[in-house]
């Protein structure tokens, strides 16, 4: 009888804590970026039950997962584990993270130094060059 109980998708995800609000959640899957069981969700009224996969990318990491047990109310991050189960092993999570590169200004950008600022200076009186 639980298997036949259903509830809308962008519900689900917002009670299981994958995105902050259920308009953000009805937002990704309206713009056709979450499926259930290797179809794609067109509408968020579509109806999740448990047994369903759902794979989805939350930030640059893509998301499988099984739904356990649907939520009455969105709860503590405690609560919102016991609603899935994780398809994906542990060690990949790691796997597909790559280290970002440090951001690297190049020489001369941003604000001009105090010797800068002063030439400058002298190069707009010579050519008569006033500040507003």
């Amino acid at each position: 009888m639980s298997s036949l109980v259903k509830t809308r998708l962008d519900k689900w995800l917002w009670h299981a804590r994958f995105f902050k609000s259920r308009t953000f959640a009805a937002k990704q899957i309206n713009a056709g970026k979450i499926r259930i069981n290797r179809k794609l969700a067109k509408q968020a009224k579509a109806s999740v039950q448990s047994g369903d996969v759902l794979t989805f990318a939350q930030g640059s990491h893509i998301r499988v997962i099984k739904v356990v047990a649907l939520g009455k109310r969105r709860g503590p991050a405690i609560e919102a584990r016991a609603l899935y189960e994780d398809l994906e092993p542990p060690a990949s999570l790691n796997s597909n993270l790559k280290p970002t590169p440090a951001a690297a200004r190049d020489a001369g950008s941003g604000r001009p130094t105090k010797k800068q600022r002063r030439a400058i200076d002298r190069l707009r009186a010579w050519f008569g060059i006033e500040l507003k």
